[in-house]
């Protein structure tokens, strides 16, 4: 339909299937509802369908079928290429199903589709428990787990997927399915790092690990020694047991509270903890790095495990715009090292900045054909994301994203992260599926033969 009153039509033709909500362009809520985190991407859906259950997923997926609509699937809509937004489609919203149950004897998690990290942080944390997902609590646990999920907790207890039991699924065709590994164990295989190319999942089932308090936070040193902290941080991480972390990062000062005001917009060089060791072993690690530069700014200390994973959010509120680019690396050699300080000093903003996230210990065990995300010979996972908070740089953002990729490209895995991509093309996705791409595809075939799930970075159905 192109016209606004077809648009109207459609609203008010599926607002009488499902519990939820349909929202056309003339609807006042539109204009909200459309948006996604990252405010380089504007798009108009034509109808977004806020789901209360499974089954308004399948009615709304049945609509769009009939209708002859693209479907998309918003969750956190944290995804820097925007995937939950297509021009013209519809949007299935699972934002409503936010739930997250706990039981704490069995130490599981009953997740619905649309939650954040922050609300699966605040239901377990007070049981004293934990699951594995990224670093800033409004990314949304349906897209960062699908992708692989990296983050402060994967040296002690993996990724995301390596903690998650079971899934159900609302596939292509509208049958609802559950998956684990005694259930559909093909699908679960391919949940588990092959994006939302495979289903609607409206519910995520995770095992859950102690986890109270951790010793963590942030140390800041000047950029100009980033080659001293980097060649030890390379070093030394992976010969560390699995309850100590850090990643290692290139950024400004931020200008305002809780950093001090003589180091606003100072450029550094970066560790952000997030230790579960005991006290003494997490200081003893730390003292490491104090001893080889004392820090300009030392933030680190005891808090509890959801203030560390909230404590970024601030700097990336939603319609932050954003570029984003990513990838895997075995080594850090000494010839990549200065670009890190040569990009740091370029940043086009000072919001600007890279990640190198380690993705050792407990996130190197499982095999490579384990899971659909291969890449378990990997010690680090990067992203360099181009960041401002008003429209006019672009071009500047992506630039830079891009440039800092490319100089550390010889030294790559050449590998994406979907997590961390943007619109680069089919040959990225097959390079971000590595030796598990095939069998990707045969799965997909059986799964979603017509391709309903393109709305991503797209695995196509073998032929």
């Amino acid at each position: 339909m192109e016209t606004a009153q077809g648009e109207t039509a459609l609203a008010t033709a599926l607002g009488a299937r499902i519990r939820g909500t349909a929202i056309g362009p003339e609807d006042p809520a539109y204009a909200d509802a459309r948006l996604v985190h990252n405010g380089m991407i504007d798009r108009r859906p034509a109808l977004i369908a806020r789901c209360r259950d499974a089954a308004d997923v399948i009615q709304a997926l049945a609509f769009a079928r009939g209708e002859g609509l693209d479907v998309t699937v918003r969750c956190g809509a944290h995804s820097g290429s925007g995937q939950a937004s297509v021009d013209g489609a519809l949007q299935i919203d699972l934002t409503p199903i936010g739930y997250v149950h706990v039981d704490p004897v069995q130490r599981l998690a009953r997740v619905g589709g649309g939650a954040m990290l922050g609300d699966v942080d605040h239901a377990t944390h007070g049981f004293g428990l934990a699951a594995p997902f990224g670093t800033v609590s409004t990314t949304g646990v349906g897209g960062l787990t699908l992708g692989g999920g990296v983050g402060y907790l994967s040296r002690r207890w993996g990724l995301s997927i390596d903690n998650l039991v079971g899934a159900d699924v609302v596939l292509a065709d509208g049958t609802f399915v559950s998956a684990s590994e005694d259930a559909n164990s093909d699908l679960f295989w391919a949940l588990r790092g092959g994006g939302g190319n495979f289903g609607i999942v409206t519910e995520f089932r995770f095992q859950l690990h102690p986890v109270g308090n951790v010793i963590g936070g942030p140390m800041l040193w000047p950029l100009d020694k980033t080659e001293q902290i980097l060649s030890l941080y390379r070093d030394w991480m992976p010969e560390q047991p699995d309850d100590i972390y850090a990643f290692f990062a290139v950024l400004s000062v931020p200008p305002g509270d809780p950093f001090p005001a003589e180091l606003h917009l100072r450029k550094a060089c970066a560790l952000v903890w997030c230790n579960t060791a005991p006290e003494a072993e997490a200081k003893e690690a730390m003292d490491t790095f104090r001893a080889v530069a004392p820090p300009m700014l030392d933030g680190t200390g005891e808090m509890p495990f959801p203030a560390l994973q909230s404590a970024f959010d601030p700097l990336l509120p939603f319609g932050t715009r954003m570029y984003w680019r990513g990838g895997v690396v075995k080594e850090v050699p000494d010839a990549a090292i200065p670009e890190y300080e040569r990009f740091g000093n370029s940043a086009p903003t000072w919001a600007s900045q890279t990640h190198v996230y380690p993705i050792d210990a407990a996130a190197s065990r499982p095999g490579v054909d384990s899971t659909a995300w291969p890449w378990r010979d990997a010690r680090w996972s990067q992203v360099f994301v181009g960041v401002d908070y008003e429209p006019g740089r672009d071009d500047e953002l992506r630039d830079w994203a891009v440039g800092f990729s490319e100089a550390l490209r010889p030294y790559s895995m050449d590998a994406g992260y979907v997590n961390f991509m943007m619109d680069e093309g089919d040959d990225r996705v097959r390079g971000a599926y590595g030796p598990n791409y095939e069998r990707l595809t045969q799965i997909k075939a059986k799964y979603d033969p017509d391709n309903v799930f393109h709305a991503n970075h797209n695995i196509r159905p073998a032929s």
